[in-house]
């Protein structure tokens, strides 16, 4: 197989080897692995190393095609370039994070320390630099399957009563009525409604999406609730989905 030296190090038997690691735990049931890369030859290359070790394997040429595949597949493991077109890989991998607990490998031309702790920050796994040895990425692929099971993970959809949050594509629906929230309405949304019944102080909700400097800001925090009832409350004044704890911070009920 001929190889771009720039992308792969490694000899020819390290994409003939047997299909070690091709489980995901369950069963019978071969890893699916979406492989995200705006190079071609990248793609080609990963789809014959990998397919030769018995994974399903998943392309997408960028960001938006990522997350697009991602809702479909629902996949165990995301090998995901930084520079895609569109989308970039950095904001695709703060998308999937906010829902797929499958783990993300970054693979990128790019070794500095900054952008591999943006990496991390953003929700990645594990980071590999271009070029790699194909050996190294099967051994960290297998490592992050042993450690992660997606069938332990949330599912992309939350529902309450008419209420349907969306949150793979970021989408919310009361009853068949679809409503346009902000980036931020729709991070406080959906943190709430992953913990269903459980009461989330303002400062946790803060430092979740803000971070830990935004911990005493609750009057920013009340006024974005506000605006996010107006839009997803029947009657605003009296909360049906987010429920005011006084001098706490908020609750989404259980259905």
């Amino acid at each position: 197989m001929a190889t771009d030296p720039l992308l792969l190090e490694g000899t020819e038997d390290d994409y003939g080897k047997g299909p070690r690691g091709a489980s995901t735990g369950a069963p019978g049931k071969r890893a699916r692995i979406l492989v995200a890369d705006d190079e071609e030859l990248v793609r080609r290359l990963l789809k014959c190393l990998l397919g030769k070790h018995r994974y399903q394997v998943f392309l997408a040429a960028s960001g938006d095609e990522a997350l697009d595949s991602a809702v479909e597949l629902t996949p165990d493991l995301v090998i995901l370039d930084l520079a895609l077109p569109g989308m970039g890989g950095l904001e695709v991998c703060r998308e999937l994070r906010s829902w797929l607990t499958a783990p993300i490998l970054v693979l990128s031309a790019r070794g500095d320390e900054g952008i591999k702790i943006a990496a991390l920050d953003q929700g990645a796994d594990d980071y590999l630099t271009k070029p790699f040895s194909p050996g190294e990425l099967l051994a960290r692929i297998r490592a992050l399957l042993r450690r992660t099971s997606v069938l332990a993970g949330p599912l992309p959809v939350i529902s309450s009563g008419n209420l349907k949050i969306d949150v793979a594509r970021r989408r919310v629906f009361r009853g068949e009525e679809e409503i346009r929230l902000t980036r931020t309405e729709f991070d406080i949304l959906t943190y709430l409604a992953r913990n269903t019944g459980c009461v989330v102080t303002s400062k946790l909700l803060l430092q979740s999406l803000w971070g830990p400097e935004y911990g005493d800001d609750t009057q920013t925090l009340r006024v974005h609730v506000g605006h996010l009832r107006k839009k997803i409350e029947p009657d605003p004044a009296a909360p049906r989905y987010i429920m005011t704890e006084p001098g706490i911070g908020y609750r989404f009920p259980a259905a």
